[in-house]
Parts: C-alpha cells; sequence; structure tokens
C-alpha cells in the first residue's frame, strides 16, 4: 500500500508540475524574449482578408511553443546544464569558445571559408561602392568605406578546433578590389589586431566601448580630420548585457565588465531616441561638419564619439542606402560601416540614389535573349522608379550593366544571383529600351521591356 501511495504521489506531483507551463499562460503579462530573439504572436482565425486562417493552427504551435509560462526560466536552465555538463550550446547562434568565450554562429563561414564570395560577386560589390563614391562626391560629400570585423577574425585565439576550408577572406577580397576601384576604405583588422589589450566583449559578438573609439578615431583620420577618444581616460564598469550571453541565459543578470569613456562628449539629439536600435539617430555636437553615416548593431558604441566629432550627424539603420539624405543633412562626409559577416548585403540592395549617366557606343544587339523589367514608384525620390531585373546569361566578373532609354543611357548595380537595379527618371520608360552588358572585352545588348 505504502509503494502504491508513493507511486500515485509522484503521478500526481509530475502532472501538477507538467501543468504549470500551461496553465501559467493564462497569466495576463506574457514573458519578454531574450536577446535578439522575437516571440510569434496569438494567431487570429481570420487573415487580413476576413477569410479562414489556412496557418492558424501551424501559428497556433509556435505561440504555445514560444509563451508557455516560466519559459525563459526553462530555457535558461536547460541551457546552464548544456554548458556546465555536456560543453554544449543550446542555441544554434551561439558557439561555445575557450576560456568562457562566446562567438556568433553566423561568423562561421567567414572563419571557415566554408562559403566565399565569388570574385564576380566580390567585383559587384566593389564597383557598387564605387558607384555610391562617385555620387557623393558628385554632391559634395567624401566618402569612406570600413568593415567591422567579425570576432573571432580578431581574436581566433579562443575559438575551438574547426576546419578551415579556405585561406581566402571576403574582407581582404574586397579591400583589394576597393583599392583597385579607387574607394576611400580605412582597414579596421589591421587598427584592432595591432593592439595588445582585447577590445571586444568576451560573451558579446561586438567591441568594447574602447574598441568603438579606436574606431572612431581612426574614421576620422581616413577622412582628414582628427580625435583621441582612444586614449581615453576610460573606466571599468560591469554595466553590459552581453547579446550572446543573453541568447543563451534570457533570465540571467551577469553583466559584463565594458571600458567606459569617461571623457566629456558634447552632443544632443534632434529627436529623442527610445534606444541605440533606433532606424535614424540625428545628433548636434560640438565638432564641425556635417556627417551622414550608414552603420549596423556595430554603430551602437560608435556613434556617440562621432556625433561629438561633428557639428551635426546623422546614423541610419536604413537596409538600402538613402543618399538622397545628403542634400537633406547638407552632409560632408558619408560613411558606410558594415559587419564582415554581412558584406553580401552590398549586392541585396540597390541604394537609393539616382543612376549615373553614361556615354555608351552603339552595341550589337543579342539574338535570342531578352531581359524582363520590373518598376515601381520610388519612394524617396520623387519623379523616379526603381527598376530592377535579372540577366538571362552570366557576365564577366567586372561587366558593366546600363539600361539604355530614350533619355540616356544610365549605370545599373549589380545585385546577387545576375539581378541588377537602377533608379531612372519615370519620363525614361517610355519607349524603347535595352539592357547593355559589357562581357569578353566587348558589349551585349538585350532587349528590355516593363
Amino acid at each position: 500500500m505504502k509503494n502504491r501511495f508513493g507511486y500515485h504521489v509522484f503521478i500526481a506531483v509530475f502532472l501538477l508540475l507538467s501543468l504549470i507551463p500551461s496553465v501559467g499562460m493564462l497569466l495576463p503579462e506574457r514573458e519578454a524574449a531574450g536577446a535578439n530573439e522575437v516571440l510569434a504572436g496569438l494567431p487570429s482565425l481570420r487573415d487580413g482578408e476576413g477569410q479562414l486562417n489556412a496557418e492558424y493552427l501551424t501559428q497556433l504551435s509556435d505561440y504555445i511553443e514560444d509563451s508557455y509560462f516560466l519559459r525563459q526560466d526553462l530555457v535558461t536552465a536547460w541551457s546552464a546544464l548544456n554548458q556546465r555538463v555536456l560543453r554544449t550550446s543550446i542555441a544554434d547562434n551561439v558557439l561555445l569558445g575557450r576560456d568562457g568565450w562566446l562567438y556568433f554562429g553566423d561568423t562561421l563561414d567567414d572563419y571557415t571559408g566554408a562559403a566565399p564570395m565569388s570574385t564576380g560577386e566580390i567585383a559587384a560589390a566593389a564597383h557598387n561602392l564605387a558607384l555610391v563614391s562617385e555620387y557623393c562626391e558628385s554632391q559634395g560629400a567624401a566618402f569612406l568605406f570600413t568593415i567591422a570585423p567579425n570576432k573571432n577574425s580578431v581574436y581566433p585565439q579562443h575559438m575551438p578546433e574547426l576546419p578551415v576550408f579556405s585561406d581566402q577572406k571576403n574582407a581582404d577580397a574586397l579591400a583589394k578590389a576597393l583599392a583597385a576601384e579607387g574607394v576611400a576604405y580605412y582597414d579596421l583588422f589591421t587598427a584592432l589586431g595591432s593592439q595588445e589589450e582585447t577590445l571586444y566583449f568576451t560573451q558579446d559578438s561586438h567591441w568594447n566601448s574602447k574598441g568603438a573609439a579606436l574606431a572612431a578615431d581612426g574614421i576620422n583620420a581616413a577622412l582628414g580630420r582628427q580625435s583621441s577618444y582612444f586614449t581615453g581616460p576610460f573606466q571599468p564598469e560591469a554595466v553590459h548585457r552581453s547579446d550572446l550571453y543573453a541568447m543563451l541565459y534570457p533570465t540571467g543578470t551577469w553583466l559584463e565588465t565594458d571600458q567606459q569613456y569617461a571623457g566629456e562628449l558634447t552632443f544632443d539629439y534632434e529627436v529623442p531616441i527610445r534606444s541605440e536600435n533606433e532606424l535614424n539617430i540625428r545628433t548636434a555636437g560640438g565638432g564641425t561638419g556635417s556627417l551622414l553615416m550608414f552603420r549596423d548593431s556595430f554603430g551602437n558604441l560608435l556613434y556617440p564619439y562621432l556625433a561629438d566629432s561633428f557639428g551635426s550627424a546623422q546614423f541610419s539603420r536604413a537596409v538600402a542606402y538613402r543618399l538622397d539624405q545628403i542634400p537633406v543633412r547638407e552632409a560632408d562626409y558619408v560613411v558606410v560601416e558594415l559587419v564582415e559577416r554581412n558584406l553580401r548585403y552590398l549586392l541585396e540592395n540597390v541604394p537609393v540614389m539616382p543612376a549615373p549617366l553614361r556615354e555608351l557606343e552603339t552595341a550589337p544587339a543579342a539574338e535570342t535573349a531578352s531581359v524582363a523589367l520590373t518598376a515601381e514608384e520610388a519612394q524617396y525620390l520623387p519623379g523616379y522608379v526603381l527598376v530592377q531585373g535579372t540577366l538571362p546569361v552570366t557576365p564577366d566578373d567586372g561587366s558593366r550593366l546600363y539600361l539604355r532609354t530614350t533619355e540616356g543611357a544610365y549605370e545599373a548595380f549589380r545585385m546577387e544571383a545576375e539581378g541588377f537595379g537602377l533608379y531612372i527618371p519615370e519620363a525614361a520608360l517610355t519607349g524603347e529600351m535595352a539592357l547593355v552588358c559589357t562581357r569578353d572585352g566587348g558589349m551585349i545588348s538585350l532587349p528590355a521591356g516593363v
């Protein structure tokens, strides 16, 4: 009887514990997501058009999986068990390194050389930046491109043992191509790698505040300006919630020590911000000149130094670089900062700028191929349309693409998977069009139409 009673008690307790995550979902307050995690929302039985939602059950399952009571606490406990006992990470995007270091999983392709950009992709990315630089200079603004290194590019010694498939690094190849194109480039790999002290967080994918200060000084120097933020003073403070740590331990409370800048930064926000992740941050500082900077998350700790350096600045996280903001901000300088792991972004989004007009010789027409174009009204360039298409033939690595219209020939940005895109005046869409591609030392012309 005692054994049977104990058995029933065990089952009852087990069932009650199992019910806690489900019953807890009835509570009005829902747990917040951890780190960069986005939780699934409660689905609706009907879609936006009033029809039955065919994905309801799948979406409901995702919601329940993301919303059960004490989810974040259980994830944190499970992660701690795996890391300390099994030495494994429960998060696909978090790699356990040596000496307590964590690395971002999305940087592995760069580190191992498993999927390098092709020579054609590198050439296209470099020329796209050359077109951006040309436009900036036409607007009276100096242009600079820089790459924020992946953490394992600067500190590989803490990485676990992994096979390396290729020594080719996208960043190195792009730097060489930019030099050939005459595009101003600042090498943060050398600047950061030459320092003896650690300038990245151990449990985060980014540089710390002192690493950002070094980057700010280097960017200023590359623009012909002076600053000395890296010389400090700095004060170590345990204030930083590291992103990789938060992905493993969403309810963890540990804070990593940052080298906080203890000097004076003098700038004001034109519009108050809620966080450093705002799409646009506009500042007025104590320096001179106007800066338009396109940045990613590495700019979170970088922008305060540059805001202090310039009289006015705009820091944008726009995915397609909005160069239409150059005259709006009266920018004297345009800087693009892009993390190493995202260099393919240069082939994914058409910068918002009028396509340059070119003088072209007559090109022989292709016998069979033609190009289908799509055109949509430009949101930020009044009177312009964004034209996009895909080449039916594979261009040479250094091929240039032009859309010949009745208004003239406009040079296009080359995109991934033989795609292209450009902004042209809406009036140029009337009449016959052709896509001209340089290839094998010559040019071919392909009929094109919307």
